[in-house]
């Protein structure tokens, strides 16, 4: 993946395909100490012991459609090529979170992405999910839920193709409010 925001729509993905209904979302990106961090929290099935334990092998997946499981095993590899590294914390019944640090200065530091299509997409392929977004740029900070979009939008589905477009544009809109104008 060369693309920070192929990496949430991955991580998202997974929660969904562990029977999560919430995923939250968390993207602070130039922190203070020149690192990207990626947070993604669910409250799916989370892992026994042992899947935690292979959770990073690439030859190990519970989906029944493939026999690789690549997606945390390269997430890791591209933070780690950055000095970052990657967390990962889950418990039966309780959910998962991986938290994912690259070092943003690093010259093997994949660029953020087309975050405002991803996101648009995870809720117009999921849209029961409940997402929250959260992204921090410096000290500025911009939040997102899909229960408060529910709430403004009443009957319309957020798999309504206008809705998807509305979306991406609020999104974009949104992020480059985010980052001042600069594109990252």
């Amino acid at each position: 993946m060369e693309e920070l925001a192929l990496y949430i729509l991955d991580l998202v993905q997974n929660s969904i395909e562990a029977g999560a209904d919430r995923v939250c979302v968390f993207l602070d990106q130039c922190a203070a100490d020149g690192k990207i961090v990626i947070e993604v929290r669910d409250n799916g099935r989370g892992m026994d012991e042992a899947a935690r334990a292979a959770a990073f092998d690439p030859f190990y997946t519970t989906r029944t459609t493939r026999r690789l499981g690549l997606g945390l095993a390269l997430l890791r590899a591209a933070a780690e090529a950055t000095r970052g590294w990657v967390e990962l914390e889950s418990q039966v019944g309780a959910g998962t979170r991986v938290k994912a640090v690259f070092d943003a200065s690093h010259i093997d530091c994949p660029p953020l992405g087309d975050v405002p299509t991803t996101l648009a997409v995870i809720l117009a392929a999921n849209p029961d999910l409940e997402l929250c977004y959260r992204h921090r740029f410096g000290d500025r900070e911009f939040s997102f839920t899909s229960s408060e979009l529910r709430a403004r939008l009443g009957e319309v589905a957020l798999n309504d193709p206008t809705v998807f477009q509305c979306l991406r544009e609020l999104f974009a809109e949104s992020l480059d409010n985010l980052h001042g104008g600069v594109n990252p």
